[in-house]
């Protein structure tokens, strides 16, 4: 539950950081300020999702076993952050 509150916050200062470079109010110096803790907050959650996903996969259910399977080249894809 902690994991997900965490993630929950990031993508909330993720929000922020993002409405607050699009206001165009910040120095260059702040806005880089704010790039480089953006791109640190997407590294973070980048981490939490590959590991949600290696979850999923091993908890998918075939044949009434659970076995690992690939969710697809595709849908990972699709699903990337940045």
């Amino acid at each position: 539950m902690k994991e997900r509150q965490v993630f929950e916050d990031d993508l909330k200062k993720l929000q922020k950081i993002v409405e607050e470079l699009a206001s165009g109010k910040l120095t260059l110096q702040d806005s880089l300020k704010k790039y480089e803790e953006g791109v640190k907050l997407i590294q973070g959650c980048q981490a939490v999702l590959k590991e949600a996903r290696r979850k999923v996969e091993l908890l998918m259910k075939k044949e009434g076993k659970f076995t690992l399977q690939d969710l697809g080249e595709e849908d990972a894809e699709n699903n990337d952050i940045a």
